[in-house]
């Protein structure tokens, strides 16, 4: 059975740090791009970071650029996101998502995804 399986959300004040980590289990990730994304209430999800698992190239949208870094452990089949400089608007639900054949820029913009996760809840707030 294939899965995603995120952890590390909670509360942080503006200004601090959380790393999220997204597991993978029951499949392989050969040809796949991982990906972070988030959705707020009301809001459409939307592709934040992805990371191609085969060459490592990476994607990130303007507004967490700088902050926020993607990586990857191939040998842990997990995928991390580390926040940085956290602002209120980062208040989100977070989903890891892996889309195979598709290139980091592709899944990030047009949200392809052939699997997600549960998400994990980020808020930042004083």
């Amino acid at each position: 059975q294939r899965q995603l399986v995120e952890s590390g959300g909670g509360l942080v004040q503006p200004g601090g740090s959380l790393r999220l980590s997204c597991e993978f289990s029951g499949f392989t990730l050969d040809y796949y791009s991982i990906g972070w994304f988030r959705q707020t209430p009301g809001q459409g999800r939307e592709g934040i970071t992805c990371i191609s698992n085969n060459d490592g190239s990476t994607f990130y949208v303007d507004s967490v650029r700088g902050r926020f870094t993607i990586s990857k452990d191939s040998i842990k089949n997990t995928v991390y996101l580390q926040m940085d400089n956290l602002k209120p608007e980062d208040t989100a639900v977070y989903h890891c998502a892996a889309a195979w054949l598709t290139t980091p820029a592709d899944m990030c913009i047009m949200t392809k995804s052939n699997y997600w996760g549960q998400g994990t809840l980020v808020t930042v707030s004083s």
